[in-house]
């Protein structure tokens, strides 16, 4: 398997979020650097934000329906003809302007609870989406980390096969001066030397090839252009812990408590608890409380102004009083009508009202109870998810650790292998150079030595990644 369906492998752990997205980045590029790229321009980071920015909203305005609705009404009708004067309920034939004011409120004041429950359940809803947005960035930091190891392994690759190189090309020089003079002790000790040149230039350009490939890999997690002249700054994977310090089963414990992909199942299905309860509330009559507050004006509004009295005797009419018949007199008032102006039509035409209503669901078309069905499932669904979660988890973690442990128990082993290879080569080296053996067990203990440095350099990577892999599980993406 090649290193880079090596490392395929690995994010399957992971959830990878990339596009295309343009940008130049520096030369150089640090961990931290590319951690920060790959974060500001995953696609799926910026859905899980706009989402917990989403759930906040939803939660803000679960409380706020909590608070009193108050509307207010403004209206002018113009009317011609014959109509009823709206202040007197007369008959009026004219044209005529009412303009009507009104302000109007609700409260509920029960609901089954429905209001209380939908603020918890959304709240725990922003609380998952927060995690879910943490968890995003996670696992773009793990994809980061992993990519920008495998680029650093490749690099360290390619020097080891440019050293390899140089060695060769010392011995293809050194045998050509003693072929040229006849001295070399076999036929084929020149060739062989020209044959493991040759096998050396390939590798090395299959390491350029390697290189070339991760760190495309690396601008693609990162999301932008792919940059040929950019360096990595080289990390510290010389001294490994060896002993991970802690079990499988401890990392598993841990994550359950730390890892943000965890708590956001856990939150969901705690917020679709709720979700249920909103919707069995929804099946209670509703007790609500309810205000008006109302004025009107109307052009032809008037009120009669008092101007004078005039008394005179009644033509006709006469009293017997002592002294015979004596006239009768009557008083008749003067009044001048008035249009009422429209700050006194607007106090004075003022009203209002409170009414305390119960709203009785009896049949809505089972849609509540079947809104309640509906919550149930995706409880359950809810639940599934979250036990899945804590599955896979479980067994990517074993798995991780798995290879890790794997890893360095190669490491172990390769490290033993080229100290015995390097000896051996050096023993090689001497007593073909003094003309003792042939070229093939020279090119065969160079060969090994050869493999085995590579060998080593892949499984001391190997062994970073995975452990970074559990740090992640951990909820502790640690630094080196």
């Amino acid at each position: 398997m090649t290193r880079f369906n090596k490392y395929f492998l690995i994010l399957l752990l992971l959830v990878p979020g990339v596009s295309a997205f343009g940008q130049s980045p520096d030369t150089l590029l640090s961990l931290q650097q590319c951690i920060d790229i790959a974060i500001a321009h995953n696609l799926q980071v910026k859905q899980s934000g706009l989402t917990a920015d989403q759930d906040k909203i939803y939660y803000n305005q679960a409380k706020e329906n909590l608070l009193p609705s108050i509307s207010g009404s403004a209206g002018r009708q113009l009317s011609q003809g014959r109509g009823i004067n709206s202040l007197t309920n007369t008959y009026v034939n004219q044209s005529q302007t009412q303009d009507n004011y009104g302000l109007s409120g609700s409260l509920v004041l029960f609901n089954g609870l429905a209001l209380q429950n939908a603020i918890k359940q959304t709240s725990l809803a922003y609380q998952a989406g927060k995690m879910d947005f943490k968890a995003a960035k996670d696992a773009v930091t793990v994809n980061v980390i992993t990519f920008y190891l495998s680029v650093l392994d490749s690099r360290e690759i390619l020097e080891q096969n440019k050293s390899q190189l140089a060695a060769a090309k010392e011995q293809v020089d050194r045998l050509q001066i003693l072929e040229q003079q006849g001295a070399n002790k076999a036929a084929s000790d020149y060739t062989d030397i020209q044959g493991q040149y040759a096998a050396a230039e390939v590798n090395l350009v299959s390491s350029q090839n390697a290189l070339k490939a991760a760190m495309l890999n690396l601008f693609q997690v990162l999301n932008i252009p792919y940059n040929q002249k950019t360096v990595l700054q080289p990390l510290n994977a010389e001294d490994l812990k060896g002993d991970y310090g802690i079990s499988a089963d401890d990392v598993y414990n841990t994550a359950l408590q730390q890892l943000a992909l965890v708590k956001a199942a856990t939150l969901h299905r705690e917020s679709y608890e709720k979700a249920v309860k909103v919707a069995k509330g929804q099946l209670f009559p509703t007790l609500s409380v309810n205000g008006n507050l109302f004025t009107s004006y109307s052009s032809t509004a008037q009120k009669s102004i008092f101007v004078d009295s005039v008394t005179n005797a009644v033509q006709g009419l006469y009293a017997q009083g002592p002294n015979g018949k004596e006239s009768i007199f009557s008083t008749t008032a003067a009044y001048n009508n008035q249009n009422i102006g429209y700050w006194d039509q607007f106090k004075n035409n003022y009203g209002s009202y409170v009414t305390v209503g119960l709203n009785i669901p009896i049949f809505t078309n089972y849609t509540k109870r079947n809104n309640v069905a509906l919550a149930k499932i995706n409880l359950e669904l809810s639940r599934a998810t979250e036990d899945n979660t804590k599955v896979q988890l479980r067994e990517n973690i074993e798995q991780a650790y798995y290879n890790m442990q794997s890893a360095y128990n190669r490491y172990q082993a390769l490290t033993a292998q080229v100290k015995a290879y390097t000896e051996s080569f050096r023993i090689y080296k001497i007593r073909f150079e003094a003309g003792v053996l042939t070229s093939v067990d020279y090119v065969l203990a160079k060969n090994n030595m050869d493999s085995a440095a590579v060998n080593l350099i892949s499984a001391r990577y190997d062994y970073f990644i995975y452990s970074k892999i559990l740090d992640y599980y951990q909820g502790k993406l640690s630094s080196f």
